[in-house]
Parts: structure tokens; C-alpha cells; sequence
């Protein structure tokens, strides 16, 4: 048992704004800090505005009401792929995302188009998805020089074709649920050899305009989260931590600091399990919901398989 809490923050960049707005904004902070953490691009067109179909999935109203979605992703991002052309955030900002990982952090896959890959992916052909990820692929290489080692995917979707070609990507890990501890994901009958790391704590986003949560108890309240036995990984968003929510971010990263935990980049934990003789189980993925979130995601399940 780690006499310090072990935590990783993922930080997925949704949007052109998230990259070209609030990136750059929590580089700063964390250099501030000193702490590292992990970078997740999304790297063709932000086609934000498509995601208005949601609105018949269940809790997406609600969440809606609570998480201020204007003033995190402003009037333009939500109007990006319908009313307003889309951006492609790779060719518009490489220089950005190069300076990430020119800075020390680490970088990886979030997607190529986010809106595609979190709404369609379950009407996905195996083909469709090997072409989506390939995509992104090729824009992480044109832009990074090599080939990305890691993937996180939007809104915590997992099919048995995307665990599939990232099998066939060689990727290290990959950052596609919500669950408790690394582990090799089954889907169907097929057992993946690409370690899952889960996101193992609530986002900003499913706490923030909760009766229950204001905002000067949430630091705290992610303080009493914090596991000593497993590693702790919190998926932060360039358009909230990064933007209107920083200053609460920052808060946080002070309570962690205080409390002595250690901040490790997702890649270091994946060397834990893969290199370090931990070991991980096999756990089924199993979609469905989970409190403050619209929708269905991958959820580990409790069992082995």
C-alpha cells in the first residue's frame, strides 16, 4: 500500500477553443505546480455543433442545466459543423500541441472527429472505426513525429471494433472507461491486449450545480476519494478545468498537494502494471450509465472474467 495517494490527471481537449484557449492555460498551471499529466488530442474537425442530437438521451437536459455548457464552450464552439464551418483543430494547431509535449507532458489519441466517435461509434463497421482511428493517427504523426502510444476515447465509448484496432495499433494503454483499476478488457468473447487504465473519479462536470456540491466543497470532497491501495485517475476537460473552472481546479490541486498525494503521468501506471509485475485481470466492459452523466459509457465490470 502507497503511503501517499497515487494520482493521474487525463485531460481530455474536446474543441478548437479547449486547444487553442484552455490547453495553454493548464501547461501553465501545472508547470506552476510542477506535476505532470496526460494530454488527450482531438485532432481533425470540431464538429461540436452535431452534438445538439443528444438532447434525446437520457439526463442530457439535466446535465445541461447544471454545467453552465455555453459558458465552458462558448456560442461558436456550439455552433462548429452546423451553422459555422468546422475547424480542423490538428492544421490549425499543431504548434500548440507540439508545445505540450516539448514541455514534458505526456500526449496521446482522443480522437479524430469527437462528435463521430462518441455518437457513432456502436454504427461503426470495423472499418469505418480502423478509418476513423487511422485518421487520427496520421495527424498525431504528421504532427508529433511519431506514433501515438496511447487513446482515450470521447464521452467513454468502447466497441469490440475499437478495441480491436487499437490492438492492432501496438498501442500501451488506453483510457476508455470508468472502473476502479488497470485491467485487459473482454468484450463479447474476445479478450484485448491493450491495458485498459479507467477513470476511477467523478469529472467536474457531473458535480458542478449540484445543490449538494457547491463549488468550495468540491475539492474536499474529491480529498475523501483518494485511494492509497490503487492508483487515483481523474479526467479533467481543457473547455472546464482549463477555462471558467479553473480557478476551482487550481483549489483542488492545492488539496491534493496538501494531502501529499503524487501526481504521475497514465503512462507511468501502465509501466507499473506491465513492467513492474503488478499484473492486471481481465474485466468485462459493460455499457451503462452512471449519475451526472447523459447517456451510456463503458463501465468495468466488478467481476473477472
Amino acid at each position: 500500500m502507497n503511503a501517499n495517494p497515487v494520482l493521474a490527471l487525463k485531460v481530455d481537449v474536446d474543441t478548437e477553443r479547449g486547444t487553442r484557449e484552455g490547453v495553454p492555460a493548464l501547461v501553465k498551471l501545472l508547470e506552476e505546480f510542477g506535476i505532470p499529466a496526460t494530454f488527450l488530442f482531438s485532432l481533425g474537425p470540431d464538429n461540436t455543433g452535431k452534438a445538439i442530437t443528444r438532447i434525446f438521451r437520457p439526463g442530457f437536459f439535466k446535465k445541461v442545466s447544471r454545467t453552465s455548457v455555453l459558458q465552458a464552450y462558448g456560442l461558436r464552439t456550439l455552433l462548429n459543423g452546423t451553422f459555422l464551418p468546422a475547424p480542423h483543430i490538428g492544421q490549425r494547431h499543431a504548434g500548440i500541441l507540439r508545445e505540450v509535449q516539448q514541455r514534458g507532458f505526456e500526449v496521446g489519441i482522443h480522437c479524430y472527429d469527437h462528435y463521430r466517435w462518441q455518437d457513432h461509434l456502436f454504427r461503426f463497421s470495423l472499418e469505418e472505426t480502423r478509418d476513423q482511428f487511422r485518421r487520427a493517427r496520421g495527424e498525431f504523426f504528421r504532427i508529433f513525429g511519431s506514433e501515438a502510444h496511447c487513446a482515450g476515447a470521447p464521452g467513454w465509448q468502447a466497441s469490440e471494433a475499437s478495441k480491436q484496432v487499437y490492438d492492432e495499433a501496438g498501442l500501451l494503454y488506453a483510457s476508455d472507461s470508468r472502473g476502479t483499476l488497470p485491467f485487459f478488457p473482454k468484450l463479447g468473447d474476445q479478450t484485448f491486449r491493450t491495458l485498459e487504465i479507467p477513470t476511477t473519479l467523478p469529472t467536474f462536470d457531473e458535480l458542478l450545480g449540484r445543490p449538494s456540491f457547491p463549488d468550495e466543497m468540491i475539492p474536499s470532497y474529491y480529498m475523501g476519494l483518494m485511494r492509497r491501495d490503487r492508483p487515483n485517475v481523474m479526467t479533467i476537460h481543457a473547455e472546464i478545468e482549463g477555462g471558467f473552472k479553473l480557478p476551482l481546479f487550481t483549489s483542488l490541486i492545492r488539496s491534493a498537494l496538501d494531502l501529499g498525494c503524487s501526481f504521475v503521468p497514465m503512462e507511468d501506471i501502465a509501466d507499473d502494471v506491465l513492467e513492474g509485475g503488478k499484473g492486471a485481470e481481465v474485466h468485462p466492459i459493460q455499457m451503462g450509465m452512471i449519475d451526472g452523466r447523459s447517456g451510456t459509457l463503458a463501465l468495468q465490470g466488478s467481476v473477472p472474467a
